[in-house]
């Protein structure tokens, strides 16, 4: 897309906002200054000028596609090059009040699916993981993406994907005599070279490879290790009783239904405004601490319920320091370590960038630049740290990495139309996203208090089964938005009441979109499958093979215009030009026509009319500043 004819873009020194021309939209202005003589011989000069400068852009590009010449670094570097003028903005941007509930959200989203976690993992590796080392994973991550990463808006920790390497690779170690922190901390090792190496020649240019239709098929598969996990925790319930496990089931849906109606009424036009945002900021984690003391009412009281294991507060869980004596191993394990160091490695970099693109998805309009190779050689750093340390490998989080970015968007309302028949019909849309690095980093601090003492008494009251209920939850709501999950319904639906604006409709094969969505499922199936058997280690390669099957063999089964409308890039052009931008597409920057209006653009419960003009302009124009370097507002500089 390019800019209309009758917009100008101003050069800025890091702004690039647009204005619109009073003038002739085909009067540049040198027509307005120069005599007509010299006007031609002007034209004729910038017209050789602009040939030769696209045959040199041209050879540039043409030398820049050989694969096999890289500069080493120089992603890292133009990673840090483009964030770093943002870095001040990132913390004082954080002075909004939608920093406060996202920040309590995301903590008990993050640390209550990793306790979750954690009790899988303390059953399944002889309580060699256990809440301590899963919360230090928690901090360590936290603390370092949200003070250096490029992209501080990625919660990164401990994974279900993870749990699944974890516990894998000590059925496959332990019957050998391996020592397994030793094992894993050499896993850490090799993986963090590997990581490095991948960062230092700019790996992540392979991302603008990755469509909406490989992370679909990993959303899915994640959400379904949720669903499995909550599953898991239920069927534990029957080692005390039957009783118990009946509570434990009741009290998991009970949770489920009250967290997911929470979520409906925020979204909902019920109630007043700050009610609706005040039951989906904090919902979820009153609920879980309602549940909590709910068992104890009447005679449920005296039903015996499985609680989350704890330890000494800031010690592992076993008898060790929290430093991994890495040499207590034989040579051979060292090198042993390296192929599970590699399926490590492509986890990590398929798993981690997947949800930094859902993160920063085109739904999103965000200002400030990406950086995918500076955040690799980050997570390198914490997965060596992680090792030596003998915690949990922390990578970025898919649903919650997303559901923090939703949790800061700042919404407005607009009129759909201004004739008669729907005059007063509005909706709300997303205005912009508080972009900071405050709550990533507070949800992290309020992870270590956890590690305390009294914290630890309170989570060790905590039911399995609240827990349970939150893997349902998360899962159901991580289905719910899946691409997967809505070209189904579109499936399912009867033809002739499907509205035809639903863009699925102008795809007058239908068959298209059942080989579509099979492909996808098929992928699942196959990940899904692999991850119950002793490989499930090597389940990530399998949705790695899908990237080239999308980029090079589907185009010859279906045309552009069908793919247009099945698959789309992950992030906006923006975001991606980190990689190089999305592959297929020219690395533009549209505009809008500054026509958009803003009304009670709120914060929470505060309400501004701060950016107002903004609407017509494409996210990847703004950015964190509204004021020009001049010191205009940006508001006069829109209107017409």
């Amino acid at each position: 897309m390019t800019p209309p004819a009758d917009t100008l873009t101003v050069p800025t020194e890091s702004h690039g906002l647009t204005m619109r021309n009073s003038a002739s939209p085909n009067r540049s202005w040198k027509s307005r200054v120069l005599p007509s003589s010299k006007r031609n011989a002007t034209a004729n000069n910038d017209h050789l000028s602009r040939e030769h400068t696209n045959g040199s852009r041209r050879s540039a590009s043409a030398k820049k596609s050989a694969w096999w010449k890289t500069r080493l670094f120089s992603g890292m570097i133009n990673d840090v090059k483009r964030r770093a003028p943002f870095y001040w903005s990132d913390w004082k941007d954080a002075w909004d009040y939608r920093v406060v509930p996202a920040t309590v959200y995301m903590y008990f989203a993050n640390i209550l699916p990793a306790l979750a976690f954690s009790l899988d993992m303390f059953a399944k590796t002889d309580q060699s993981f256990g809440v301590n080392e899963v919360l230090l994973s928690s901090v360590l991550a936290s603390v370092v993406f949200s003070l250096a990463a490029a992209q501080p808006l990625v919660i990164v920790g401990v994974t279900g994907p993870i749990t699944v390497f974890n516990y894998t690779v000590y059925d496959i170690i332990t019957p050998r005599g391996t020592n397994y922190f030793a094992f894993m901390c050499w896993i850490g090792i090799w993986s963090l070279i590997f990581h490095w190496i991948l960062a230092i020649t700019n790996s992540c240019n392979g991302l603008r490879y990755v469509t909406r239709f490989s992370c679909d098929i990993f959303g899915f598969y994640v959400a379904f290790i949720y669903l499995q996990k909550g599953i898991q925790v239920l069927t534990r319930q029957w080692e005390v009783n039957d009783a118990s496990a009946y509570l434990s089931i009741m009290i998991a849906l009970l949770v489920t239904a009250v967290a997911y109606i929470c979520g409906i009424v925020g979204q909902s036009s019920l109630l007043q405004r700050q009610v609706r945002k005040f039951i989906e900021d904090y919902g979820t984690p009153l609920t879980v601490i309602f549940f909590t003391g709910f068992v104890h009412i009447g005679k449920m009281a005296g039903i015996e319920l499985l609680k989350l294991p704890t330890s000494k507060a800031f010690f592992p869980t076993t008898d060790r320091g929290w430093f991994i004596h890495f040499w207590d191993i034989s040579v051979g394990d060292v090198f042993l370590a390296i192929p599970f160091a590699v399926l490590l490695t492509i986890l990590f970099w398929f798993d981690h960038n997947v949800s930094s693109l859902i993160a920063q998805g085109t739904e999103f309009p965000l200002r400030k630049p990406a950086g995918f190779h500076w955040d690799l050689f980050l997570l390198g750093l914490t997965t060596g740290v992680a090792g030596l340390l003998g915690i949990p490998f922390p990578n970025g989080l898919i649903p919650q990495a997303p559901f923090h970015t939703t949790s800061l968007c700042v919404t407005r309302t607009v009129s759909d139309s201004d004739d008669e028949a729907n005059k007063g019909h509005t909706r709300r849309v997303v205005d912009h996203v508080v972009e900071q690095r405050v709550s990533n980093l507070a949800q992290g601090l309020l992870t270590l208090g956890t590690m305390t003492g009294p914290l630890l008494i309170v989570i060790h009251l905590i039911p399995q089964a609240v827990l349970a209920g939150l893997f349902f939850v998360m899962g159901i709501q991580a289905l719910e938005a899946n691409g997967i999950t809505l070209k189904l319904l579109f499936l399912a639906r009867d033809k002739h009441l499907t509205s035809k604006s639903d863009p699925l409709m102008r795809i007058h094969r239908r068959w298209v979109v059942w080989a579509f969505v099979g492909l996808e499922l098929v992928g699942f199936g196959a990940t899904f499958a692999i991850t119950q058997t002793i490989a499930a280690i090597g389940f990530p390669v399998f949705i790695l093979l899908y990237i080239p099957m999308r980029t090079w063999l589907m185009p010859r089964l279906f045309t552009k215009e069908e793919l247009g409308i099945l698959d789309q890039p992950t992030a906006s052009p923006f975001t991606m030009e980190s990689v190089g931008g999305n592959h297929g597409e020219d690395v533009v920057h549209p505009v809008g026509d500054g026509s958009g209006v803003l009304d009670d653009v709120e914060r929470g419960e505060r309400k501004s009319t701060e950016g107002a003009g903004q609407g017509g302009m494409s996210a990847s124009r703004r950015r964190s500043s509204f004021r020009t370097p001049e010191g205009v507002e940006m508001d006069s500089i829109l209107k017409p």
